[in-house]
């Protein structure tokens, strides 16, 4: 009877000794659908990702994903660690023989990049993120949570951001909404691009209490000058790319300089990356754009 028990015990011994040296990988969460209507297979907990969008790759590090990004495309640039990452070429000119390299267990895409139909012909598991509204950006991070096994992490980012952003309403709720042109881009100052209520930054300025001075379903689009001045916005917001702006110059021409919003002194700049990267920083974005609109609101 003791020598069975001995042997019992070495049996014991040894499984552990196995698994220890050879951890069992976590089952991944099954079947899902991603944001085109796929549906994709996840048997494992994948440990080796390629994030080929800038969105995704700040969602996987802020779920503490790091250390499982094998790859990520030349503008992935956010947060600093990842700038030793190995780079899957440009955000639209991906490289497959790159990605193949890395021998990746998921690949996460936004959609744009033109590889996807060959990886999926090679058999390499993809999911596409690309969500239409803050909600999809809430729900992407949780079915990256999911699918990574980080669904406590996910959860609790979620609603961070939540709170983040009920805050901003909250704060801002019934008060006088100014009029708010977004110039995307205005190298032609006739016909400058704008937003409109199909877009991230539409939802943004309706949050932080402004009201969008463009009342078109379209996203993105390109208006004449003469819409602008008979609507002559309060205020005018464009993007800045690492801290460089056209908005100044745009002040200084002699039509625009009529505008109520460049008279009273109400052109303003925000960081691209903060609202047009539909990841967890949106709602710093968010908060940078109420503090614009509402300044007396957020001291």
């Amino acid at each position: 009877m003791k020598s069975l028990a001995l042997i019992l015990l070495a049996i014991v011994v040894t499984i552990a000794s196995i698994t220890a040296c050879n951890p069992v990988t976590p089952p991944g969460p099954g079947v899902i659908t991603d944001d085109h209507g796929r549906t994709v297979d996840i048997a494992e907990t994948p440990e080796r990702i390629v994030s080929l969008a800038p969105s995704i790759t700040e969602i996987l590090f802020a779920l503490d994903l790091g250390n499982k990004v094998v790859g990520v495309t030349d503008r992935c640039d956010y947060p600093a660690e990842v700038q030793d990452k190995p780079k899957m070429g440009g955000y639209f000119s991906t490289s497959l023989e790159a990605i193949i390299a890395q021998d990746p267990d998921i690949v996460f895409s936004d959609g744009h990049d033109p590889v996807g139909a060959q990886l999926e012909a090679l058999g390499i598991t993809m999911v596409v993120l690309q969500p239409k509204d803050i909600a999809g950006i809430l729900l992407d991070i949780e079915l990256v949570g999911e699918i990574t096994g980080k669904e406590a992490a996910a959860e609790e980012l979620v609603a961070e951001m939540e709170r983040r952003i009920g805050a901003v309403s909250a704060r801002t709720a019934g008060v006088e909404r100014p009029t708010v042109f977004y110039v995307i881009d205005a190298s032609d100052p006739s016909k400058p691009w704008t937003v409109g209520f199909g877009s991230f930054v539409n939802t943004l300025i309706a949050l932080a209490s402004g009201e969008n001075m463009v009342k078109v379903s379209t996203a993105y689009l390109q208006i004449s000058l003469e819409e602008v001045i008979a609507s002559d916005p309060e205020m005018i917001i464009g993007p800045t790319s690492h801290g460089t702006s056209f908005l100044p110059d745009l002040g200084n021409l002699p039509v625009w300089k009529e505008m109520t919003a460049v008279k009273e002194g109400n052109i303003y700049q925000i960081e691209d990356d903060l609202i047009s990267r539909p990841g967890p920083r949106i709602v710093e974005g968010l908060e940078e754009i109420a503090k614009i609109i509402h300044p007396e609101l957020f001291p």
